[in-house]
């Protein structure tokens, strides 16, 4: 299978040494390989929150069950590795552009899509049974450089004027207050929508709820070929082949090139690195005036995001690297690491216990993509959350369901065609490294 990156992104015997992972007491279930030869209505690529939740309510809603085909065990993905922020996003593409290129009403919409897919997710949580260390209200957009006030300020009025946001500018006291308080920060722009969560509890446990409802799923599964047959589908993997009348691609940036023919050279994964430190003392988080559990990001266009975890561990993250091999990925995790010291001096000398990597995934048109693929009858997609997955990917494995359950389609009319093909895709690598230097250098010579 091939993948834009080093060979171990793709290997499920490359460790992922999450804190996600080694917070979970007991061993994840177990779920077995497809072997032999078997026959379903719906097959699902990848066993994140898209396709579980996919899954889930094909099973619930519907009474249609299906087998999950997983490259590894369920989170084993971004759905496994991400920061868990359950908060609004899924695009790179600002309001106004998107609202000039696709109309008002349509942005209106996606704005109700990403409000709804949070509350969706607190709600599956709690019908479910689902402990997730769930934590904080809202989240923050934090100022790096005191002339973004003014910007929030703005940004606050638009999006209450346009959709009806509520949003608060926050100065530096007011964020002191908040128990947000850091030097390099002067103000935020705060929104009530939005809540922390261990993405890696949640995943399983989505797993283990769709199970229950008859979901097959099957893994150490990968897809190694896709073909069209009469019937429908021909998916196969290692040990066996699933006939399916439908598929629904659900693997985000872990989508190899050669998935299926037509489908390569229209996504871009990108790293996002993470470390996580020992638990905090409480005169430790008072020492540097960071006492909440609100998820919270800076705005550089290489961005930081960040949080006080429930158990007093602090999380910190960010995008830039550009090489998934291994002393690559090292370097970036110091790159991270570094950028947390300058961020909370008052933590310079705290251990750092835990530091992974993964991909988030983008589009040329910055869009995430929900919906059928007209080219190939009975196939469907729901990926490219740009970051913003742990809501969005959950919304949208609901929303294929009920495409495929009743034939209605939730996803706005802007996000239902598949992602568009890069121009020359060879050259997707060249692309996000020079978008890294460009941002970086904005970034450097705009800063604080």
């Amino acid at each position: 299978m091939k993948h834009l990156y080093h060979p171990t992104a793709l290997d499920p015997a490359a460790p992922v040494p999450s804190w996600w992972r080694d917070s979970v007491a007991t061993s994840p279930a177990e779920y077995a390989p497809l072997e032999g030869e078997a026959e379903t209505e719906v097959a699902i690529i990848g066993s994140g929150f898209t396709g579980l939740s996919a899954a889930y309510h094909l099973a619930k809603d519907y009474g249609v069950k299906s087998v999950v085909l997983e490259r590894a065990y369920p989170g084993w993905g971004a759905s496994g590795r991400n920061g868990g922020f359950c908060c609004m996003g899924g695009s790179k593409l600002g309001w106004q552009k998107m609202i000039a290129h696709y109309g008002l009403d349509q942005a209106r919409a996606f704005h109700k899509v990403q409000s709804e897919s949070v509350s969706m997710v607190g709600d599956l949580l709690e019908a479910e049974g689902i402990d997730a260390d769930r934590a904080g209200d809202g989240e923050v957009a934090l100022a790096h450089r005191p002339s973004m006030l003014p910007a929030m300020a703005a940004e606050a009025k638009f999006m209450a004027e346009t959709f009806g946001a509520r949003s608060e500018v926050i100065d530096r006291d007011g964020l002191a207050a908040r128990g947000l308080s850091g030097p390099h920060f002067h103000g935020g722009l705060a929104s009530p929508i939005g809540f922390g969560l261990n993405p890696f509890k949640y995943v399983t446990g989505l797993a283990r709820a769709a199970a229950a409802r008859g979901v097959r799923i099957a893994g150490a599964s990968p897809v190694i070929a896709w073909r069209r047959e009469a019937e429908g589908h021909r998916l196969v993997t290692p040990k066996g082949s699933l006939r399916a009348a439908k598929v629904l691609i659900a693997t985000n940036g872990y989508t190899p090139e050669d998935l299926h023919g037509a489908f390569g050279g229209r996504l871009l994964p990108a790293l996002s690195s993470i470390v996580v430190t020992r638990p905090l003392t409480e005169a430790e988080r008072r020492a540097a005036g960071w006492t909440a559990t609100t998820p919270t990001y800076d705005l550089l266009h290489l961005l930081h995001y960040f949080r006080l975890l429930p158990d007093g561990r602090f999380l910190f993250g960010g995008r830039g690297g550009v090489s998934a091999e291994p002393g690559a990925l090292a370097r970036q995790s110091e790159r991270i690491e570094a950028a947390f010291r300058r961020y909370y001096p008052a933590w310079r000398e705290v251990e750092i216990t835990h530091r992974w990597s993964g991909f988030v995934c983008l589009a040329a048109d910055l869009l995430p993509h929900i919906g059928a693929w007209a080219d190939e009858p009975g196939a469907y997609f729901a990926l490219a959350y740009h970051g913003n997955g742990v809501a969005l990917g959950s919304w949208a494995g609901r929303a294929v369901a009920r495409q495929i359950g009743e034939g209605r389609e939730d996803a706005p009319e802007m996000l239902r065609r598949p992602p568009p093909r890069f121009l020359l895709p060879a050259l997707r690598p060249v692309y996000l490294r020079a978008a890294y230097v460009k941002f970086g250098l904005e970034d450097v010579l705009g800063r604080y």
